[in-house]
């Protein structure tokens, strides 16, 4: 059947179904999601494991092993990574990556089944084991609470209510706040009290847990009633601790609590987290969005929330805006459109320009009919609007007319020859309809090892693929239904009877010819340039992702490993207030000490709680600034607090976290691998461009070590769980019951005052009670000595081998660059046996990513050759196609160079589907050929009329893909490809033009002498 012919005949309906397309376009643009950048699967879920008062070694052996073999046995593993601090046991699963987010749940319950059975292996004292499989949870909307004059226990009364309101806001997944203080209330006694009374802390602990727990009183018959009997007795204040009698140890006699000890409320102290606004004291209230919800919907709809509870906030407390992800979604797809809009723009510029004006607007409104049809199908699919399925519109614009073009020119040809142009356009359809979808399904395969890609690059940007596909087999559909029938109705003869002339027709004829002539000259030549490419790749800069254009950079703060949080968040409000008053362009600066934030963007990985870690989150008012601003500030903290490892970096399109260049050494002893890291970050501090060096294992720190004299212990009646229960309820406090207050349960701790607590001489001064003695023992009677003595505070394990890793970031150019510049001194390294070095950062994602697209486009190479070959029935045509493949490298190093952009993962994206590009082209052209070789003319007269038959199509697809891709030249993530595709295309063209006839005429052994008559 012939689809031109067809669709020509039911003119009505093809044009309905047209306009139905048009509308259906609007109407899905309008309701597809919105996000800045694709979501990607975090296949990574934690395994936590407390086990209190032991060492990191005793955690490492008795607890992380234990679950480590246990999360070993899941057949979906992918490796196994570890950190055990004291008492802490924290095991990443990473899944392997074929795993989808749609069967993740199953693999986490898996997961769950096997540390439930790890349980009984654990020592006494350790976990329960929880896993927390929603690592990767992102909260777009992130705002702070800050109220001067109000207490923190006040700001997390307006947090909850605040939570409340906007669980109920549709789109929203979850709240939760960060940086609130735990309230207890505090009983304080003295030692020397204690001692004089005979009051022992079980005495007070069996008072207060019996006085207020909850417990059934029964029910009482009355008649037809069955009346529940609810005693009072209950704490209903702080006072009526006090209140409460114990029976001291001297006469027996009952004494009231608050007569023995100070009782208040209080927080805890220290506080695991701190956080601030512009040094304001505050609480972080993050809001995700459900799976599929439209993000920016949803932060309309929390913004609207929350201006109705701002009427409702006394004065005072003010809600302060950490980062908004509905806004930078906007303003990203917004600029996104804009690009599209002006390439479409310019590829109808062209168009009309040089093939005319009624030409140049019947295939604009094609474009446009195509790229309505692709909304239509990913509203259907769906697929979000984001950065990369907007930039693979913008990438597929030129080919997405590059269809249209070839049966416009044929149908204007035999047009302007006066033949008849529903019998032409039915002819040039019939003739072109399989090798253009051949071409087609070309283009696509070329882009499909991106689809196909499995590891975390491969979904971050598989919608490129999808899209691209989407869009070429519409406007495949659309060049052979719609195409013909605009034509018939619009075109109009082009006044020169379809005859090829013009003065730049007979230079490139005469080129062609001269090139044919010396064709050993022109393909050497070819060759030589190749040589000369391969050899200039080596100055090409490699890379993995580039940094997103956010107006917000990071600092992540280390101080020495053990320091207190109170001194972390200090040092973060300083550096917050100096960078608001030196920096104008700095807007707000939100900082957290204590942990990394609530996960706010979806390639930032949040730091575990560390008392001496700290981060800070500055937006700025002006994107350019952040250089500037980063270098001059990175100086005054290493000047300001010459003891601490400030990170300042940007954010990071796409996955990969963490610094750009790490080295990860494995092996048994601690100490040799400490050594070998020295070594490492003293090679990585000799290169200037090495900055923020530092490993993973942080600094040892100090361990005060009481030595428990075992006989004294015996003969006082103490045990070492007695000894370190003692220890632990003098300084940090012992959670004896609880307070009820409303939903809020507030721990009742018992602990020494402050001034028993402060330093390590008080130590031997605590009152250890004796069960067996029946009185106070001063724990320096069972102590022979204190020493302090260092410990690793972290140890890293991966695939349950010791790890460490030193890092760094480069100052200038790229992290390859500097690891290929100290690569040889690692080399040079004298490495123990049984220690491995393995490079990791920026190298193994991009290795990784590389070697993902292997597989899945060596499937679509073939795939290439199986429709190549089925076009042609042959081998020559085959061989002539991908023969000029690896020619293409010329155009696209000599663009990196030019440019200096690097060769990371999206400029190899651009390299695959510039080859789908080229094949295209070649193919329009030799099916030409073989279409001029079936009318009967001579073998070379064939050739030279093919290809000056197609210079005006095969120019016009080069050169809309090349200016349309111009806007996203300006784009950070897509410069790389669009450099690679637009000097790639540039110079395929010349191939196609020139190499593909030379090549076709020396494999066929073709010369010039081979014409038709009147040629």
């Amino acid at each position: 059947m012939n689809i031109g012919r067809w669709a020509m005949e039911r003119k009505s309906f093809t044009l309905f179904v047209a306009v139905l397309i048009a509308i259906g376009g609007v109407w899905a643009y309008s309701g597809l999601g919105r996000l800045e950048d694709p979501d990607f699967t975090v296949k990574t879920a934690l395994v936590v494991t407390s086990y209190p008062g032991a060492s990191p070694t005793e955690v490492e052996e008795e607890v992380t092993d234990q679950i480590e073999q246990a999360v070993q046995r899941l057949p979906q593993l992918k490796r196994v990574r570890s950190q055990s601090r004291r008492g802490l046991s924290v095991v990443y699963v990473d899944i392997k990556d074929r795993y989808t987010n749609g069967k993740l749940p199953q693999v986490w319950d898996e997961l769950r089944r096997k540390i439930t059975e790890a349980q009984g292996h654990l020592p006494p004292g350790a976990g329960p084991s929880m896993v927390n499989d929603d690592f990767g949870d992102v909260f777009g909307v992130v705002f702070a609470i800050t109220g001067d004059g109000y207490s923190m226990a006040e700001l997390k009364t307006y947090g909850d209510r605040i939570k409340k309101a906007l669980l109920l806001v549709p789109d929203v997944a979850q709240v939760s706040l960060w940086g609130d203080r735990t309230e207890a209330v505090f009983v304080e006694m003295s030692r020397s009290r204690m001692t004089e009374l005979g009051v022992s802390p079980e005495q007070i602990a069996a008072t207060l847990q019996g006085q207020n727990l909850v417990a059934d009183s029964g029910s009482v018959s009355a008649g037809s009633l069955r009346i529940p009997i609810d005693p009072t007795g209950n704490l209903r204040s702080v006072e009526d601790i006090g209140e409460l009698l114990i029976r001291g140890g001297v006469g027996g006699r009952l004494l009231a609590l608050k007569d023995v000890a100070r009782i208040y409320r209080g927080y805890i102290d220290p506080p695991r987290k701190v956080m601030s606004i512009n040094g304001r004291s505050a609480i972080a209230i993050g809001v995700s969005t459900v799976p599929g919800g439209n993000v920016v919907r949803m932060g309309d709809m929390v913004k609207e929330e929350l201006k109705r509870i701002e009427q409702d906030l006394p004065v005072g407390v003010d809600i302060e805006t950490v980062t908004y992800q509905s806004d930078l979604v906007r303003d990203a797809v917004q600029g996104f459109v804009v690009n599209l809009v002006e390439a479409v723009a310019i590829v109808i510029v062209l168009l009309v320009v040089f093939m005319g004006t009624v030409s140049g607007l019947l295939m604009g409104a094609i474009l446009l009919l195509t790229i309505a049809a692709t909304f239509v199908a990913m509203r259907i699919i769906g697929i979000e609007l984001h950065s990369v399925s907007l930039g693979a519109l913008i990438i597929s614009l030129g080919m997405l007319v590059d269809n249209a073009i070839v049966v416009t020119e044929g149908i204007l040809v035999g047009i302007s020859a006066g033949k008849d142009g529903k019998a032409t356009a039915s002819r040039i359809v019939e003739e072109t309809k399989w090798p253009l979808l051949g071409a087609t399904v070309v283009a696509i395969l070329a882009f499909a090892a991106i689809g196909l890609s499995q590891d975390v690059t491969g979904e971050f940007c598989r919608s490129l693929f999808q899209v691209v596909a989407v869009s070429l087999l519409i406007s495949w559909i659309l060049a052979i239904t719609v195409t013909p029938l605009l034509a018939v109705m619009f075109l109009k003869p082009d006044g020169n009877g379809g005859e090829k002339g013009g003065s730049f027709y007979s230079l490139y004829s005469g080129f062609l010819i001269k090139c044919v002539d010396r064709r050993k000259l022109t393909l050497g030549s070819m060759v030589l340039l190749l040589a000369l490419a391969l050899w200039g790749f080596r100055f090409v800069g490699q890379s993995f992702f580039p940094d997103t254009v956010r107006d917000q950079f990071m600092i992540q703060y280390w101080l020495p490993e053990g320091t207190d949080v109170d001194r972390t968040a200090q040092d973060l409000k300083e550096i917050s207030e100096h960078l608001l008053k030196e920096e104008t362009s700095v807007a707000s600066v939100a900082a957290f000490a204590g942990e990394g934030p609530l996960r706010f963007y979806l390639a930032f990985e949040p730091e575990l709680p560390n008392s001496s870690y700290g981060f800070l989150l500055v937006t700025v008012k002006d994107y350019d600034a952040i250089g500037g601003i980063m270098a001059r500030q990175s100086l005054w903290t290493a000047e300001r607090f010459p003891d601490s490892e400030a990170r300042f970096e940007r954010f990071k399109k796409g996955p990969g976290v963490g610094a750009k260049v790490k080295l990860r050494i494995t092996g048994d002893d601690p100490s040799v691998l400490r050594k070998l890291s020295r070594q490492v970050r003293a090679i990585m501090a000799q290169d200037p461009a090495g900055i923020d060096i530092r490993d993973d294992w942080r600094q040892k720190v100090k361990v005060l070590v009481p030595e428990v004299n075992e006989a004294r212990a015996r003969r006082s009646g103490l045990t070492r769980a007695e000894i370190a229960g003692a220890l632990k309820g003098n300084f940090d406090g012992r959670p004896v019951g609880v307070y009820r207050e409303g939903d809020n349960l507030l721990p009742i701790m018992v602990r020494a005052p402050e001034a028993e607590r402060q330093d390590l001489d008080s130590v031997e001064d605590v009152q250890i009670w004796s069960r067996g003695l029946r009185r106070f023992v001063p724990a320096g009677q069972v102590f022979s000595g204190l020493r302090l003595q260092w410990e690793d505070p972290i140890i890293w394990r991966r695939n349950r081998s010791r790890v460490i890793t030193p890092q760094c970031d480069p100052l200038t150019g790229t992290a390859e660059e500097l690891r290929r510049r100290i690569l040889p001194l690692v080399d040079s390294l004298e490495v123990p046996h049984g220690y491995e070095l393995v490079w990791g950062g920026e190298f193994e994602d991009s290795k990784t990513s590389q070697d993902a697209l292997l597989k899945p486009f060596l499937l679509s190479f073939v795939l290439m050759i199986v429709v190549v070959m089925g076009l042609f029935n042959g081998f020559r045509q085959p061989a002539v196609v991908f023969l000029c493949l690896p020619l293409a490298a010329i155009g696209v190093t000599l663009g990196l160079l030019v440019t200096g952009q690097s060769f990371g993962f999206m400029a190899l994206l651009g390299y695959l589907s510039l080859a789908g590009m080229l094949i295209k082209n070649a193919i329009v052209l030799l099916d030409q050929i073989e279409l001029e070789l079936a009318q009967g003319k001579a073998r070379f007269s064939a050739v030279m009329e093919a290809s000056t038959g197609r210079i005006r199509p095969v120019m016009m697809a080069a050169m809309t893909t090349v200016l349309g891709m111009a806007p996203l030249a300006l784009d950070d993530f897509f410069a790389a490809m669009a450099v690679t595709i637009m000097f790639g295309l540039t110079f395929a063209t010349v191939l196609t033009l020139i190499v593909v006839p030379v090549l076709y005429c020396a494999l066929y052994g073709i010369s010039s002498d081979e014409v038709s008559h009147g040629s």
